[in-house]
């Protein structure tokens, strides 16, 4: 089988397929550059997945049946998009939110293949930067009065006596819960800090614990610096390739006006 992942591993959702395909033991090549026929149809928006250089599917949830798991409910899936509040905080620091994509660059084994790819990603986080920056101007989101109130339904779903939320192995809801948990570890925010330290959370940090246990190899773990067992980073690019990023970077502000332009024309191909 020949998997093609298009998606970086600060997304939650991309997480979650990434997560599914180390559970499975699927060998894929991953991309952080979106293939022309997703740039298309659907912007920058990821996950994106192509078997056997099949046609490419989006929507994580999905992904997960096409992979082998159970689908999960709409009510379950509106849950785990529950425990995505603060994900606005990932741009209070600019300078720590562009590092953070600088050392999760692309992967390719092909030295020109990488360098062209860590220079062209540097659209996304731009992309991603503004998406951001014009969601709190519009929407004005005022934060809850404690992160940690979001987590209270899973920290209860945790408490049914199975390791996991699926029963004996991770299944979607597992994967995809893992995934955030992941999204806001990775560029740390608010919600990170109280599901690391709320006392009413004690048993979803247990699971995390056994999700940490389960994916100890997997190599996207941005959580196990912050939960027991504690486990390695990801693996960071090197210095050559984080400063082809900023170079792509610096190319993407030197033209900001063409840059808006195609940031807002992709924004309108996102599936609504």
């Amino acid at each position: 089988m020949q998997v093609e992942v298009y998606g970086g591993n600060h997304s939650p959702w991309v997480q979650a397929v990434l997560l599914a395909l180390h559970d499975k033991g699927i060998e894929h090549n991953l991309r952080q550059v979106p293939p022309l026929e997703t740039l298309q149809k659907w912007g920058v928006l990821m996950p994106a997945i192509s078997v056997n250089n099949g046609p490419w599917q989006i929507e994580s949830s999905k992904i997960l049946v096409e992979l082998g798991y159970k689908q999960i409910s709409d009510v379950d899936l509106q849950a785990v998009k529950g425990t995505w509040q603060g994900v606005l905080h990932r741009i209070d620091s600019p300078w720590q939110f562009f590092a953070a994509f600088a050392r999760a660059g692309d992967s390719s084994p092909a030295a020109f293949k990488r360098t062209r790819r860590n220079f062209l990603r540097s659209f996304i986080p731009m992309y991603m930067f503004t998406l951001i920056n014009v969601a709190k101007l519009k929407m004005k989101p005022k934060d809850p009065k404690n992160f940690g109130d979001q987590y209270l339904s899973w920290e209860r779903a945790v408490a049914s006596g199975d390791p996991f939320l699926d029963g004996e192995a991770p299944g979607a809801r597992d994967l995809l819960l893992f995934g955030v948990v992941q999204c806001h570890s990775s560029i740390p925010v608010p919600p990170l800090i109280s599901l690391a330290n709320d006392q009413r959370l004690s048993g979803l940090r247990d699971w995390v614990g056994r999700m940490h246990e389960w994916f100890r190899d997997y190599p996207h773990l941005y959580s196990g610096e912050y939960f027991e067992p504690r486990l390695p980073q990801p693996v960071a690019q090197t210095s050559l390739q984080q400063g082809i990023f900023y170079i792509g970077l610096m190319t993407l502000l030197a033209a900001m006006p063409v840059t808006l332009a195609l940031i807002f024309i992709l924004i309108r191909r996102v599936p609504r």
